[in-house]
């Protein structure tokens, strides 16, 4: 399978990887960049645990080519912690509140919520489960996870 080179920028570090064409966003993040915070869920786009920022927007990795990334700036998980490795202030609220139960989704979750309130700063609890739709949890009702949205929206403005 013949393979061209991709150059994007993915948490903030510019990379150039050979990729094949056919080899989805989450496979590169995975196997090639070795994020693996983001999760493999249901390959189909119905879970949201694959949920990435492509240019600040929320995209699920296992629909999008890694192709179609060329000179984009790509944000995991692993990419919202603080370059001492501390967790944002969203991660945190996560953890505090019992946002994650199983863990699973809950990159998915944060990264979704992250491209909200970057945008919103103070959303409704109506709003935050709006963006959360496509994200599905098996474990908490939505409730921990939304009050941690909600947590950090306050710690936010603040700070």
């Amino acid at each position: 399978m013949a393979k061209r080179l991709l150059s994007l920028r993915v948490n903030g570090r510019e990379r150039e990887d050979a990729v094949a064409d056919s080899t989805l966003l989450l496979d590169y993040l995975r196997e090639t960049a070795n994020l693996t915070g983001t999760k493999q869920g249901c390959d189909g786009g119905e879970c949201g645990a694959c949920t990435v920022l492509v240019d600040g927007a929320p995209r699920l990795s296992c629909l999008t080519l890694a192709a179609s990334c060329a000179g984009r700036s790509i944000e995991t998980i692993e990419g919202l912690a603080g370059a001492d490795g501390r967790m944002s202030a969203l991660q945190q609220a996560f953890h505090e509140r019992l946002g994650t139960q199983c863990g699973f989704c809950t990159p998915g979750m944060v990264m979704s919520a992250e491209a909200l309130l970057r945008v919103e700063p103070a959303p409704s609890e109506a709003r935050i489960r709006e963006a959360l739709a496509g994200n599905l949890c098996r474990c908490t009702g939505y409730v921990k996870i939304v009050e941690a949205v909600r947590c950090a929206c306050a710690g936010r403005l603040a700070g």
